[in-house]
């Protein structure tokens, strides 16, 4: 191992996401002659072959994937060097890689505006995807933060919490439902739920609360990916939805959607930054944590100011 070199880990990386030599060597800018060197010197200190050479490209082989997995986190560890170093010489500035689940991406912006603020001169790349898109780019060391409901236990991570996460019942305000108290499950299996598809954190929430009930999602249920989809149907009247309260603020401060009282609702989960456990984090992160440990649920709708007072639920 003595003879790798960085040089070489970059080629495994290049090699991997591109696809194929050529490809490698005109981003590196070198020739595939010694891109192809350098992996056949690799696989010579292993004893392993590193990729499998078919027509459609290079496919790394199970050595190639640990190679791979040590060229990221060296990157990582690189770069948290350079802004270290960048934070000795009195520069404060750095990149930050901030992945958002889809039901965060309702407060991200103003959240990544108040850090600005105190740090312009970072900036922060913002990633949103679905809780699996987000975990397999954390995974990939594409990521340096995540904000998530509920983090992974399928890789090494250290997740701080920020901020409650409450989980509510909605329908339109015309809705049967709307006028009534302490509803309960049975009660509202008796109207078509909207739910989020398959390993969403709300959808394993609502699982959950549901668990008693055999087949409760099985009956008169419709599946949809996002939130905007659902919250349209909800107030075109296609039934209830089960959702994250940081999602709804505008619609229920428009009275356009109403937050039902059904009992042992809301369900409070909590928000959580997440890391690698394996990642050295860079200054501009730590400053980036320390900011959401401190303001971070200052930036979260409060739930209190979206229920409507007893008086208004008596007239409708």
């Amino acid at each position: 191992m003595r003879t790798l070199s960085l040089r070489q880990l970059r080629s495994i990386q290049e090699i991997s996401r591109l696809g194929t030599i050529a490809a490698a060597a005109r981003s590196l800018g070198l020739t595939a002659p010694a891109i192809t060197l350098q992996v056949k010197q690799m696989e010579e200190e292993f004893g392993l072959t590193l990729f499998d050479r078919t027509s459609d490209g290079m496919h790394l082989r199970e050595a190639g994937y640990a190679a791979l997995k040590a060229a990221d986190a060296i990157e990582t560890v690189l770069q948290g060097l350079q802004d270290d170093l960048d934070a000795i010489k009195g520069v404060r500035r750095g990149l930050i890689r901030l992945g958002v689940v889809s039901t965060a991406k309702y407060f991200a912006p103003s959240m990544i505006a108040g850090f600005r603020k105190d740090h312009p001169a970072i900036e922060i790349k913002l990633l949103v995807g679905n809780r699996f898109e987000i975990v397999e780019q954390l995974r990939a060391y594409e990521l340096d933060i995540a904000l998530m409901g509920r983090p992974p236990t399928e890789i090494p991570i250290e997740a701080k919490v920020f901020g409650d996460h409450p989980l509510v019942m909605i329908a339109a305000p015309g809705h049967p439902l709307a006028a009534l108290r302490s509803i309960d499950k049975a009660r509202l299996l008796q109207e078509p739920i909207i739910i989020r598809e398959p390993g969403s954190g709300t959808r394993k929430s609502l699982e959950t609360f549901f668990s008693a009930i055999p087949d409760a999602l099985e009956r008169n249920t419709t599946q949809m990916g996002s939130n905007e989809t659902i919250k349209q149907a909800v107030m075109a009247g296609l039934g209830i939805a089960f959702i994250s309260a940081h999602t709804i603020a505008f619609e229920v401060e428009m009275r356009r959607l109403v937050i039902l009282d059904v009992v042992d609702m809301p369900i409070r989960k909590q928000w959580f930054a997440v890391t690698r456990g394996d990642h050295v984090p860079a200054p501009a992160e730590k400053a980036f944590a320390t900011f959401l440990s401190q303001k971070g649920a200052t930036f979260l709708p409060m739930l209190d100011r979206l229920y409507p007072s007893d008086a208004s639920r008596l007239e409708r």
